[in-house]
C-alpha cells in the first residue's frame, strides 16, 4: 500500500533497518535507490527486511550517486545474496532518454527478482506497454507523479499501479521558520478512490531533491508530519527551526533551540503530532540535553513519518 522512496545514504538505510518490523507488519514496501559505492549497508538493510518478513524494491540502475553510470554491482549483490528471496525486487528506473529496448533488456536481465518498473521521465509509455503485452497483470508500475501524468499512467492499466508524490517543499533551513506548518499531501486519502491506484508513496520528510553532501548548517530544522482530523485528515508537516541562523557554528546549540520549540508544541496539546516512538526519542534527547548529530535527527523524522502513516492505516 505505502511505498516510501529512500536514497541509500547511511541514515536512510539505518531508518529502514530500525523500522523493518513495522514496515513488514503493515506491508509497507520501501523503494531504495542506492547512491553509495559501498553496498555493505544496503546488504545489511535488505537482510533486516527479509528477516522481518517484509519486502523491498532496490533500483538496479540508479540516476543519482556512485552507481549512476554502472549498476552492475547492485545487480551482482541481488544475484549473489538474494537470488532465492522473493522479498527483494529489482527496480528498473525509467528515465528520459531510455529506449524501450533498453528498458526491456534490463527487465529481462532481472526477471528472477520480480522486476518493478519505476517511471521517472520515460517518454515512450505506449510503446513500452505494447511490448509488455500480456505480462501487464503480473507487473507493478511505480509512477513518480511529476513525470507521469494521468494519460501516461493509463497505458499501464491492468497492472498494480503505485503513485509517488513529493510532498516536501525544499528550502534553506532558515526559510522554514517563515512557514512553520504547511500541507504535505492528501494522497493517503485519494490514491485509490479518486486516482485508481493500488498504492501510494512519497519521499518522506526529505524530498526528491538529491544532494551528495552539504556544508555546515546555518540553521537546524526538525520536520515532523501529522494528520489533521480537523482538516479532513490531510497530512501536514511542522518545521521547527533554530532561532540562531546567522553563522555555520554550534549545530548542537541550534538543535537544542529547534527541539525546544518541538517540545513546546507537543506540550501544548494542540499539535496533532502522534506520540510515536520517534517522538519519544526526541523527548528523551530533550531531557538529556543530547545532540545525536544531524543524520540522526533526519532519521527520527523519517521514522515518525512512517509511524504516523502506519497508525493511520491501523
Amino acid at each position: 500500500m505505502y511505498y516510501p522512496y529512500f536514497r541509500g545514504k547511511q541514515f536512510e538505510l539505518i531508518t529502514i533497518r530500525e523500522i523493518a518490523n513495522l514496515l513488514a507488519e503493515k506491508k509497507f514496501i520501501p523503494v531504495i535507490e542506492p547512491v553509495r559505492e559501498s553496498l555493505g549497508g544496503l546488504k545489511k538493510t535488505l537482510n533486516s527486511v527479509c528477516e522481518a518478513g517484509g519486502r523491498a524494491i532496490v533500483i538496479v540502475n540508479p540516476y543519482h550517486g556512485d552507481h549512476q553510470d554502472d549498476g552492475a554491482n547492485i545487480t551482482g549483490l541481488l544475484h549473489e545474496e538474494f537470488r532465492d528471496s522473493n522479498n527483494i525486487c529489482a527496480g528498473i528506473l525509467l528515465r528520459n532518454g531510455m529506449s524501450v529496448e533498453s528498458a526491456i533488456a534490463c527487465y529481462d536481465q532481472h526477471i528472477d527478482h520480480h522486476p518493478v518498473l519505476i517511471h521517472a521521465g520515460f517518454t515512450a509509455p505506449k510503446a513500452l506497454a505494447t511490448e509488455l503485452g500480456d505480462g501487464m497483470p503480473n507487473l507493478t508500475n511505480v509512477f513518480i507523479e511529476n513525470n507521469a501524468n494521468t494519460l501516461y499512467r493509463k497505458h499501464f492499466e491492468g497492472s498494480t499501479r503505485i503513485l509517488i508524490r513529493d510532498g516536501f517543499k525544499p528550502r534553506k533551513n532558515a526559510e522554514f521558520a517563515k512557514i512553520p506548518v504547511e500541507e504535505f499531501s492528501e494522497l493517503h486519502l485519494t490514491f485509490e478512490s479518486d486516482l485508481g491506484m493500488n498504492g501510494f508513496g512519497d519521499f518522506l520528510t526529505v524530498g526528491d531533491v538529491y544532494s551528495d553532501g552539504g556544508g555546515p548548517a546555518y540553521a537546524v530544522a526538525i520536520h515532523l508530519s501529522f494528520i489533521d482530523p480537523d482538516a479532513d485528515e490531510v497530512m501536514f508537516i511542522n518545521h521547527f527551526v533554530s532561532t540562531t541562523n546567522d553563522t555555520p557554528t554550534d549545530p548542537a546549540g541550534k538543535f537544542a533551540q529547534a527541539l525546544e520549540k518541538l517540545i513546546e508544541k507537543l506540550d501544548s496539546g494542540k499539535s496533532h503530532i502522534l506520540d510515536t516512538y520517534a517522538v519519544q526519542e526526541f523527548r528523551s534527547l530533550h531531557i538529556k540535553g543530547h545532540f545525536p548529530g544531524l543524520g540522526s535527527v533526519k532519521k527520527l523524522s523519517m521514522k515518525h513519518h512512517i509511524e504516523t502513516l502506519a497508525a493511520y492505516f491501523d
